[in-house]
């Protein structure tokens, strides 16, 4: 990654690799940054480099005193989100994701700086990169999160974090990782790619209407999914109207 040493790349990779591999999920939380450079026989320097760029590409968040954590600072939507989760179903969330996340690109286009514009190529092109579905759920949720926090209005981010929430499920997860293959996964590069570059020309109705056309593909094909896929009793669960 650029502006890193060696050093610190390296640590950021086998962090990033640690994170991927589900090491740390049960706890949420990092081992201290003595651990760490303990672990990986670097100075703590390295190690602070290398958290530095994993909590601006929006993977940990640290508080002081605290640690480093996976992820993002927990939201008081998140108790709501586990009660939620049981009575809906994932098209119901990405019709929420559909009426939300446009507009969170148009008022992106209107705020991001240029400093997180860069930061928003970076995690759409280690999407585009990643090598299994792990990785691309990672970025993909990491580049979406950008957004929406760059758009910089507390009520919709609120929101979004309480679906971003409840799309989390594991089984959730297994669903939409079905419904991508090496076409799809190009077709999202460039429907990324078209949203980045609506939000960087400052013209939020086509970062609206590229954020809505990039959901409504997803849509599209989490329903070819769960149709091709799902038992009965997994059609219940996600969706009651796949048909529709």
């Amino acid at each position: 990654m650029m502006g890193l040493s060696a050093p610190s790349n390296r640590v950021r990779e086998q962090v990033l690799a640690l994170i991927k591999s589900g090491e740390w999920a049960a706890q949420g939380k990092l081992p201290t940054e003595r651990a760490l450079a303990d672990r990986f026989d670097v100075g703590r320097r390295h190690v602070r480099q290398a958290l530095d760029a994993l909590e601006n590409e929006g993977l940990v968040w640290r508080k002081q005193g605290k640690g480093t954590f996976l992820g993002q600072p927990a939201d008081p939507m998140g108790d709501l989100a586990a009660k939620i989760t049981g009575e809906t179903n994932a098209l119901e969330v990405m019709e929420a994701r559909l009426c939300i996340e446009p507009e969170l690109a148009a008022l992106c286009a209107h705020r991001i700086t240029d400093d997180e514009l860069a930061r928003l190529r970076h995690l759409m092109q280690r999407q585009f990169e990643a090598g299994d579905a792990q990785a691309t759920e990672l970025w993909d949720g990491a580049f979406h999160r950008l957004i929406a926090q760059c758009a910089r209005n507390r009520p919709l981010l609120t929101a979004f974090a309480l679906l971003d929430k409840i799309r989390s499920n594991a089984t959730w997860v297994s669903i939409r990782a079905k419904a991508r293959d090496g076409a799809s996964l190009a077709v999202t590069h460039s429907e990324h790619l078209a949203i980045v570059d609506a939000i960087a020309l400052g013209h939020a109705d086509a970062a609206r209407q590229a954020m809505r056309d990039h959901l409504d593909t997803r849509f599209k094909a989490l329903q070819g999914e769960i149709a091709a896929l799902a038992s009965a009793e997994d059609r219940k669960f996600f969706a009651a109207d796949v048909d529709t």
